[in-house]
């Protein structure tokens, strides 16, 4: 446990802006001035300083942030961040935060210190034996709301760090089974040759290859207030992606486990609605599939039928995950819901449009699109919205189908790729689809390498702007 709520002695954090330090030292005594000003501290974001009392116990830890006038870096800026980096790095005391800040300001802090204190061990043979950590020490009546935004970071990294071979369709089951019960909601799955016979022939299709059978998860939440607006929540369950038998090179299979990154992150923002009790029916929906080889895999210049009955000619096996969701949007859009959020680890032309931190983002809608977009004020996340260009739509023609699942050229894939599920999209339905990493490449305070939750807080902010008057 990070956090604790009980009343006794902690060390004060104390933020210091750079163009305040010398101020501040000016109310220090000489002793500590001259200690700060000798550690080399210089209140820059990331840094801190350890500053000792009379008797070498730990008087105040300082730590830096951003200037008013440094908006360069919205890593820097966002008060998330502003001590994600210490949870690791301080001595096993107890911590609290000292500021002048607003409450959602230092909401937002003591929730990174937990992003911050994450760790991904289960698979070491000394997971059992946690080492000493660092507490906050932090008010109760903010204690739900952190729980809410750690939990579900932690959920989407681990499922997304868990290797594939304990991440399997079955496996990914049972974690959204365990949250549906934790939050009192109703889990429903269609397996195997049952999604032919209830109409989903394209999830179908690119599982049943896999010896670990195809599925479609489906969590309901809420549903019987019906004067509230229904919220459908689409997330790409691939759990290993090979690439089929349009087999990927090893260096690019190499981290296929995260494949189900979107269906992880669709249940982070699941808990995190349920958590919070935002007033809204939800439906949660996640094809699950093994993209595998054997001699039943689908193949190159199939066609295959869909949901919606328009169909599909193969062109790339590896285009595997618009597939997929192709039927589970087609099922969302039957609900008429109010609005449809699918995340998914779709294309590695968005990275190459806007790198691996920035989810990209598109939408049926510019007032949706500017709606989300503004969500992401102050929260340390970017979505970059692409233009959902429809004169890129030709590059899906097929002679002998409704559609192709990829096209030929090459250019614009992930503006190709959002116009293939467009095409399963209700065009009365508000639909955002965001096309997402899911994996940090680097080190950075708060996110360590691996697994990460991309655009979670801003979608979860959009969303409780758009329905906080609707109960």
């Amino acid at each position: 446990m990070n956090y604790t709520t009980e009343d006794f002695p902690s060390i004060p954090l104390i933020p210091v802006k750079k163009s305040q330090l010398e101020q501040y030292l000016e109310t220090q005594d000489k002793t500590t001035a001259n200690w700060i000003k000798n550690s080399g501290f210089e209140a820059k974001p990331q840094k801190y300083c350890i500053v000792p009392d009379q008797q070498g116990a730990i008087q105040m830890v300082l730590f830096g942030i951003a200037d008013d006038t440094d908006n360069d870096n919205i890593d820097d800026s966002a008060k998330i961040w502003a001590i994600a980096g210490l949870a690791k790095k301080l001595p096993a005391k107890t911590y609290q935060l000292q500021t002048d800040w607003s409450d959602t300001e230092q909401i937002q802090a003591e929730t990174g210190w937990g992003l911050g204190a994450y760790r991904f061990n289960f698979f070491k043979k000394d997971f059992l034996q946690p080492e000493p950590a660092a507490k906050l020490k932090v008010d109760e009546s903010h204690l739900q709301q952190i729980n809410a935004f750690v939990d579900a970071f932690t959920l989407v990294r681990d499922l997304v760090n868990t290797p594939a071979n304990h991440m399997m369709p079955e496996d990914l089951s049972k974690m959204a089974e365990e949250l549906a019960i934790q939050h009192q909601a109703v889990f429903t799955e269609i397996i195997g040759d049952d999604l032919l016979q209830q109409n989903f022939p394209a999830i179908h299709a690119v599982g049943r290859a896999s010896k670990h059978a195809p599925r479609l998860l489906q969590l309901n939440w809420n549903t019987d207030n019906k004067d509230l607006p229904l919220l459908a929540l689409v997330g790409k369950g691939v759990c290993f992606d090979t690439g089929g038998l349009d087999l990927k090179p090893s260096r690019f299979m190499r981290l296929m486990k995260k494949d189900m990154g979107g269906a992880a992150h669709v249940l982070g923002l699941a808990h995190l609605i349920m958590s919070l009790k935002l007033p809204v029916r939800l439906q949660v929906l996640i094809p699950a599939v093994d993209n595998a080889i054997s001699g039943d895999a689908y193949r190159p210049g199939d066609i295959l039928d869909t949901r919606a009955h328009k169909t599909v000619e193969i062109d790339n096996t590896d285009a595997e995950g618009r597939l997929v969701l192709c039927d589970a949007l087609s099922f969302a859009c039957e609900s008429s819901p109010d609005l449809i959020i699918d995340f998914a680890t779709l294309t590695g032309a968005a990275r190459v449009a806007v790198g691996t931190e920035i989810p990209a983002l598109f939408s049926n809608s510019d007032k949706l699109t500017n709606a989300i977009q503004n969500a992401c004020k102050n929260t340390g996340e970017l979505l970059w919205a692409l233009p959902l260009y429809h004169g890129y739509r030709y590059q899906l023609d097929s002679s002998v189908a409704d559609i192709a699942n990829a096209s030929a050229e090459g250019y614009g894939g992930a503006i190709t790729a959002a116009l293939y599920l467009h095409e399963f999209v209700d065009s009365q339905i508000d639909w955002a689809h965001i096309d997402v990493m899911a994996w940090n490449t680097r080190e950075r305070p708060g996110r360590p390498k691996g697994g990460e939750a991309m655009g979670l807080i801003t979608i979860f902010n959009f969303l409780r702007q758009r329905y906080q008057n609707t109960a």
